[in-house]
């Protein structure tokens, strides 16, 4: 049949088949199965290919199922008017009639040569086609009209959207969405609003620290580079969905949004590239963004098995044929409860950037922290999704651009001289970082700031930090934009407060929630020498733990002392880092040929000179 109607989460979904597109799963060789080009590398466990149109779509996909490559081929489907494509997983979701004994359904499942994967407590059976049946569409079908059965569901899966934005055309005083002092080094003609930031840095003040290494970040997204500079070391518990292997894949192929995303939440503090909100926190990277049921249920089912204390999601759907049914939602509402030994474990999915007045379907469900965007003046960007159930906004693109990790076959787009572009003023950051934006930044933006405050108060239940975020966040905006119990459907609650959220973490944890003094850098000066002589300076930096880290490096790899001078600015310090103390300019530069062998950069600088 060319036209199927299934029973979906909105309703009845009309499907018509594609004239051109097959799904295939293969053994070992990747040859082209008849197919002009692969189309997408992961749909529902399957590799989407296209074919000739002029091909007689049934008698082809018969002809590349015989091949020995070949394990399982499917029709592919789309829906009404709308190109996606949709591709059944070959599962289905039958809930049986009250009082249907096992025995009798069971006779009946294998009868269509079906296995059955689980029976659950509510009457649900998870049941899988296997090389005998008939298409799982045709076979949901004739489930449906047996009066033992309430429903069927055949799960399918669609490409769902990534929230984020390209580019339009030692990087932490870049990263102005952490302490916002008004501009961006070297970006004179795009001034900032100082203080239209998160507050990142004020928290980690509160907390005396970058936050604990005890605390796990899942993301799910497509494409992660976890040997980027900015996430090597920090991975664990890996797992790409819909093979169940416990890796991710390399490669453009696989997409590349996870990368960007994973640095925003916790790019360490090693003084190369950015660093995250949450520096210290791990990374439980999850490939494979699915609309299937039982996929959903797998990918958090793993958040929840492998000690995720936060879930991060910058994806998801306004198409309304495509909103989480049932089980997504008791998927997501299975991590807010019962993950954390019960504490629940935090779970944000991205408004969405497609500028409507209603939120990604995602964002709706129950315990859900829904993140939308705001600019770097505090101003609403058209993209962002509003509407109620919008918990927060957090910093992101629609003024000045975001700074995030890119992977290593992330192609960027293409300039009018046809070079690849990453940053939007066209000066390059070097090969590692692009420019990034939209809620699918922000999304891990709040991640990383929840696990702040789970560093703080690790007691903390996921609800209690949806409302702490929420009564913590600052009124950003006209105030004509918020109601009477202080909610705007364009801000929620406000732009996120981290130092607000961490003091209140502290509160709640009885603990005393004076300000916190910055951790010292008295005993790395060399505050009891006169400034005279010359030095090498290695940087100027923003990050005061990052320049800790480095001058405990230079000392042990250099056998030198080091001198950080403070730089007072507008609304920020900025650290320079000296090495040595020479009686003379040429004593100076004797040492560059043996710091420069080590990794460092530098250049003889006159003490007396320094601020």
């Amino acid at each position: 049949m060319k036209e199927w109607t299934i029973s979906s989460p909105a309703g009845r979904l009309h499907l018509h088949k594609s004239a051109s597109l097959v799904g295939l799963k293969r053994d070992g060789s990747q040859e082209s199965a008849t197919a002009s080009d692969a189309v997408l590398s992961e749909l529902g466990g399957f590799e989407l290919v296209r074919l000739p149109e002029a091909v007689d779509i049934d008698r082809a996909l018969d002809d590349i199922r015989e091949r020995d490559t070949v394990r399982v081929g499917t029709h592919v489907y789309t829906a009404g008017s709308d190109d996606r494509p949709v591709v059944p997983t070959g599962l289905i979701y039958c809930q049986l009639a009250p009082g249907v004994g096992e025995a009798e359904s069971q006779r009946v499942f294998e009868s269509l040569h079906l296995d059955t994967l689980e029976r659950r407590a509510d009457g649900t059976v998870v049941l899988s086609v296997t090389s005998r049946s008939r298409n799982p569409l045709h076979v949901a079908s004739a489930l449906e009209q047996l009066a033992m059965v309430q429903t069927t569901t055949p799960d399918i899966d669609v490409p769902l959207d990534q929230y984020y934005t390209a580019p339009r055309d030692g990087l932490f005083a870049e990263q102005w969405y952490l302490d916002n002092s008004g501009s961006v080094p070297n970006v004179p003609h795009f001034p900032l609003k100082p203080g239209a930031d998160a507050r990142i840095r004020a928290a980690w003040s509160r907390l005396g620290s970058l936050g604990s290494d005890r605390i796990t970040i899942a993301v799910i997204d497509n494409g992660f580079d976890l040997e980027h500079p900015d996430l090597r070391g920090k991975a664990s518990h890996a797992l790409t969905v819909h093979s169940n292997q416990a890796t991710v894949p390399r490669g453009s192929a696989y997409g590349d949004h996870g990368t960007p995303c994973a640095s925003i939440a916790l790019a360490p503090a090693n003084s190369l590239g950015i660093v995250g909100a949450a520096p210290n926190a791990r990374l439980m990277p999850l490939h494979g963004l699915t609309y299937s049921s039982y996929l959903t249920e797998r990918m958090f089912s793993h958040c929840v098995s492998r000690g995720a204390n936060i879930i991060s999601c910058s994806w998801g759907t306004i198409d309304s044929r495509y909103r989480p049914g049932r089980y997504h939602e008791l998927a997501v509402r299975k991590a807010t409860t019962e993950g954390r030994g019960g504490k629940g474990c935090i779970v944000l999915f991205a408004a969405g950037n497609e500028g409507r007045d209603y939120l990604n379907y995602y964002c709706q469900l129950p315990g859900v922290i829904a993140v939308g965007a705001s600019t770097s003046n505090d101003t609403h960007p058209a993209y962002s999704n509003r509407g109620r159930g919008l918990s927060v906004v957090a910093p992101s693109d629609g003024g000045w651009p975001v700074l995030a990790a890119r992977a290593s076959w992330d192609t960027g787009i293409s300039g009018a001289d046809g070079a690849k572009k990453y940053y939007v003023d066209g000066r390059d950051r070097g090969p590692h970082h692009k420019h990034f934006g939209g809620t699918s930044s922000a999304t891990p933006l709040v991640a990383g700031i929840c696990a702040l405050m789970l560093s703080a108060n690790s007691e903390l239940t996921a609800a209690e930090v949806k409302a702490v975020l929420e009564r913590t966040a600052d009124k950003i905006g006209s105030p004509a934009s918020y109601d009477a119990s202080g909610y705007s459907e364009q801000f929620g609650y406000g732009r996120v407060n981290a130092e607000r959220a961490v003091v209140e973490a502290l509160r709640l944890r009885g603990l005393d929630t004076a300000p916190a003094a910055p951790p010292p850098l008295v005993e790395l000066r060399v505050a009891d020498r006169a400034r005279s002589g010359y030095g090498l300076q290695i940087g100027a930096y923003r990050n005061q733990d990052g320049v800790v880290q480095l001058s405990k490096q230079l000392r042990q790899t250099l056998d030198l002392p080091v001198l950080i001078s403070e730089e007072q600015g507008a609304g920020s310090t900025l650290y320079k880092l000296i090495l040595g103390q020479f009686d003379t300019a040429d004593e100076a530069r004797a040492q560059l040929p043996r710091v420069r062998a080590a990794g460092y950069p530098g250049f003889v600088r006159e003490l007396a000179t320094v601020a």
